[in-house]
């Protein structure tokens, strides 16, 4: 099985090193010297890590045959991607692959059917689950705890607690004016 372990972002100095977006929660696993990742788009690797720094809160990685800032440019966006065993599972009991949560049912706390996870996007503050509600439409719902109360693998499905208006239109408007 594979999974997206990073995403390589600009270049990095004038020796081919790359700042990286992580994307896995066992970096020093899966983005070690020696690894050996494939790529998305293919045709860009595989790439062998030969090194790597953290630089200002960065990870910074060097690959193999990437000597120079204009190599490690036209990597910018390529997709980092390790071979796992299927049976693998996270250390945490708390984490999850994305393999695991797509196609889980989404539903409410009261047991109301939301729709099916049909993609989880990895944003820079938080992982967002892309939900497919019956109706063929979309909505967006944070993967966080207040929020994503349970994953039952078992039974496939999520339980949510959306705040008012995430999924529906109950929204409730504050204002700190006083009304005239």
């Amino acid at each position: 099985m594979q999974l997206v372990v990073a995403r390589i972002g600009r270049a990095h100095g004038i020796k081919g090193e790359v700042t990286v977006e992580v994307r896995t929660d066992e970096p020093e696993l899966r983005l070690a010297p020696g690894a050996v990742l494939a790529t998305d788009p293919a045709s860009v690797g595989p790439l062998t890590i030969a090194s790597g720094r953290v630089h200002s809160g960065r990870l910074l990685l060097r690959f193999e045959g990437v000597a120079d800032r204009n190599a490690a440019e036209a990597l910018r966006n390529t997709l980092l991607i390790a071979d796992i065993d299927p049976d693998e599972l996270p250390e945490d009991e708390d984490e999850y692959y994305d393999h695991q949560l797509i196609d889980l049912d989404v539903v409410t706390k009261d047991g109301v059917e939301v729709g099916r996870i049909t993609e989880i996007s990895h944003l820079p503050a938080q992982d967002l689950f892309v939900v497919e509600r019956p109706d063929g439409s979309e909505v967006f719902i944070p993967f966080v705890e207040e929020i994503v109360t349970e994953i039952d693998l078992d039974e496939q499905r999520a339980v949510v607690d959306p705040p008012p208006g995430l999924i529906d239109d109950r929204a409730e408007i504050a204002s700190s004016r006083e009304e005239v």
